[in-house]
Parts: C-alpha cells; structure tokens; sequence
C-alpha cells in the first residue's frame, strides 16, 4: 500500500512539474540582472556583445563582457531591476527595457536577445544614467 502511494504521489509530481510553463531566456536575464548576479548572466552572452555604460560602450567578448558587468554591478551596488516594456517578434529576436536600481542611482536598461541555433543569446546590453 504504501509502495502505491508512494507511486502516485511520484507520479503526480512529475506530471505538475512537466505542465509548469518553462522559464524564457529573458526571463532568467532579467533575473541575474535583478540580482547582479553577472556570472548567471553570462550564460546568456553571445560569444561577441555589445555593452555601453555611461563612461563607455563597445564590442566585447563573452568573457571580457562578463568582467565588465561585474564590476559594474559591484561598483553600483544593484539593488533591484524593473521590467517597463517588453517585446518579441516571434522569430527568436525580444527586446526588453527596464530600470536598473542601484545604490548609486538608476540606469535605464535595454537588451536584445536574438535567437541562435536552439538557444536564445543576449547580444546588447545598455545601461543609461536617468
């Protein structure tokens, strides 16, 4: 008896976890975002991305742009993120804006996330002083 409890509590799990909608790319960018958290972001970097802070903006590579956004969130001290507009164009590309909160002030954020092979990559990042 216990064996088949045990079966159909098992099994019930499992059919509530497969029907949870999955978590979107952008989702889990903005999240590591919300966190300054710029080793989850990386994840997400294509191998080349397009970074532009207030003191400067370039093209990097995966892992000089993680450097950068590191140590621009530790300089900053993020404290929040808020997501404002949101969009796709249903062939794999979205756009995001949002307000990035720090000890220092707010940044008005903007990423591009485009589609490539079967992963969803950011490839532009912008933080903006308000």
């Amino acid at each position: 008896m216990k064996s088949i409890v045990g079966l159909v509590v098992l099994t019930v799990s499992f059919v509530l976890v497969s029907l949870r909608p999955p978590l979107y790319t952008v989702d889990e960018i903005t999240n590591a975002i919300r966190v300054g958290n710029a080793t989850e972001l990386s994840r997400y970097l294509d191998s080349r991305v397009d970074i532009s802070l207030p003191e400067k903006t370039d093209t990097y590579s995966k892992i000089q742009a993680e450097m950068i956004i590191r140590d621009f969130f530790a300089t900053n001290g993020v404290q929040n993120f808020l997501i404002k507009h949101r969009s796709s164009n249903g062939g794999g590309t979205e756009f995001c804006v949002g307000v990035l909160q720090t000890r220092n002030g707010d940044y008005r954020t903007t990423l591009f996330v485009k589609q490539k092979g079967d992963r969803q990559l950011l490839q532009e990042l912008r933080f903006q002083t308000q």
